[in-house]
């Protein structure tokens, strides 16, 4: 018997999507928000068209009848690199990476651990996909000088190191479902008016205010976040959370009413 071995970190890779399609589902769908589908790259990744097959889905290939199971090789499958994953991508749409403005790498098997150097050919890149792989540090988008928007949702990301690389472009940042807890770094995106950051670990308003650094910022999703989930507990998160960020336009899906638009209409 062949048993194949994913890297440690597929675990949450598999087992985190059904979680995380339920609650976006319930907290966005059912508020009646129709989300972007930022999360999800704009489609359910291939492996995974129909959801319930995640969970059925057979890892371990059954050993033929004539083999003792016991008599088995273990073969820990190594990560899938960044040069594999262009050439896959290259092979799937007939397009060269070096020449395409979208490249999408998400959701592969095995999964990415690494941004490679590789990374530093899509030099007309505007739009990078990266989510739900087990990517735990941004790194090596020195290259990609044309990058507006980066997807890397669904990954084991602590820190926003790294993006200084693309500070003078980047203007949306896909980067829910990770385990971020401190925004150190993230003042360098000047341009940045999107960010999508819901169920990562921050706690404080310390960090959280370290988006009033983005002097574009206008459209932030942060449900999920230790912070977000207090607050909203007590009934005062979209209150304090405009507070500290007043030009902000929407806010978890939701746009942003001014009190002076409120009593303009009291007083209609």
């Amino acid at each position: 018997m062949l048993v194949l071995l994913f890297p440690p970190c597929s675990f949450f890779f598999f087992a985190r999507l059904p979680a995380f399609i339920w609650h976006t589902h319930s907290r966005l769908y059912g508020a009646g928000f129709v989300f972007p589908l930022a999360e999800l790259d704009g489609q359910v990744p291939p492996w995974s068209s129909l959801y319930p097959g995640v969970a059925q889905a057979q890892l371990v290939p059954p050993y033929p009848s004539n083999q003792n199971p016991n008599q088995s090789d273990a073969i820990m499958a190594k990560a899938t690199t960044i040069k594999e994953a262009l050439a896959k991508w290259e092979e799937k749409t007939g397009q060269k990476a070096a020449e395409a403005k979208e490249v999408k790498l998400y959701a592969q098997v095995p999964p990415i651990e690494k941004m490679d150097a590789s990374l530093s050919t899509l030099v007309n890149c505007e739009k990078l996909s990266l989510s739900t792989n087990c990517i735990e540090k941004i790194a090596n988008l020195n290259g990609l000088k044309n990058l507006r928007i980066l997807s890397l949702g669904r990954n084991n990301i602590k820190n926003l190191n790294g993006l200084d690389a693309v500070g003078d472009t980047l203007e949306e940042l896909w980067i829910s479902y990770n385990l971020i807890e401190k925004l150190k770094g993230i003042n360098v995106m000047k341009k940045l008016k999107v960010l999508y950051m819901s169920n990562n670990s921050v706690k404080e308003w310390a960090e959280f205010v370290k988006l009033a650094e983005l002097p574009a910022l206008e459209d932030l999703v942060f449900m999920g976040n230790p912070l977000e989930e207090k607050h909203t507990g007590e009934g005062n998160w979209v209150e304090e959370a405009t507070k500290r960020l007043p030009k902000l336009k929407k806010l978890d899906g939701n746009p942003v009413i001014k009190q002076e638009e409120d009593e303009g209409e009291g007083d209609a």
